[in-house]
């Protein structure tokens, strides 16, 4: 089901599913590095609570806000619009990512004081060198195709089961650790534990997320062709009408994530 909700009533769902993201990755984090001195180990136990924490948080608020917790996704949502289909306007793109940011600060925080951690505290642990930037360009690169090809293609109901294996994949097959999430990127600074970044490592970062939702984008375009407005998916052999309004189906992340979203002719 999909809630008409007013861009204030969307705006908190983006601030407190994300704020709720960071407190599952770095809160996840910060146990598994307490409970087992093995990297290995505390690397599985934090993929695997990050990736099922943001496929429960994407089926919870993607009816309400499009669940996107990630500005490249909501930026995907805004080019979208921009280009004849669907998705968000401007003031509402600055609005979502303004939340995840003020969110993603907000869960870090959470996170250390909930274990006892001094709040506010930035990371030390600098994440620098070209090939991490790289892992950075495909990890959100990825994400982005992942969730554009399955709206193309009228399979967006998948979007969080899909969103969240592919986050628990990435973050072992990319140098970076998959980030992929420029408002996550910044809430991690404020966490000086396993999961943090550094504030210098911020601007390679978050400019070579930007690049990677861009090259996701075109992959989108070139492999499934232009954004299908309303898709929907479809039995074999049955003809279904697409519902009237506009339908946002965008969602993100970490990495931010997905649903859908009806936006309201006055007002993810």
């Amino acid at each position: 089901m999909t809630i008409h909700a007013s861009l204030p009533r969307r705006a908190v769902a983006e601030l407190v599913g994300t704020a709720g993201l960071l407190v599952v990755v770095i809160g996840s984090g910060i146990q598994a590095a307490g409970l087992s001195r093995d990297a290995g180990v505390a690397l599985v136990a934090n993929s695997l609570a990050s990736a099922i924490g943001l496929g429960l948080i994407i089926t919870l608020f993607g009816p309400l806000s499009g669940a996107h917790l990630n500005p490249v996704v909501t930026l995907t949502s805004w080019w979208a619009r921009r280009t004849g289909g669907e998705g968000l306007g401007g003031r509402e793109a600055l609005v979502y990512t303004t939340a995840q940011t003020a969110g993603a600060i907000g869960g870090a925080v959470l996170a250390e004081v909930m274990f006892g951690r001094a709040p506010g505290t930035f990371s030390t642990q600098i994440r620098s060198g070209g090939h991490l930037l790289v892992g950075e360009v495909v990890a959100t690169a990825g994400l982005v195709l992942v969730i554009q090809g399955l709206e193309r293609i009228g399979r967006a109901k998948l979007i969080p089961a899909a969103v969240a294996a592919y986050v628990a994949a990435a973050i072992w097959f990319t140098s970076s650790g998959s980030f992929a999430n420029p408002a996550g990127t910044i809430g991690r600074a404020f966490s000086d534990s396993f999961t943090g970044i550094a504030p210098q490592s911020l601007p390679g970062f978050v400019a070579a997320q930007v690049v990677g939702g861009v090259l996701g984008l075109a992959l989108a375009a070139l492999l499934y062709g232009s954004a299908r407005p309303g898709a929907q998916e479809e039995p074999a052999g049955l003809s279904t009408e697409l519902p009237t309004g506009n339908t946002d189906l965008s969602t993100a992340g970490w990495v931010g994530f997905a649903g859908k979203r009806a936006i309201r002719p006055v007002d993810y």
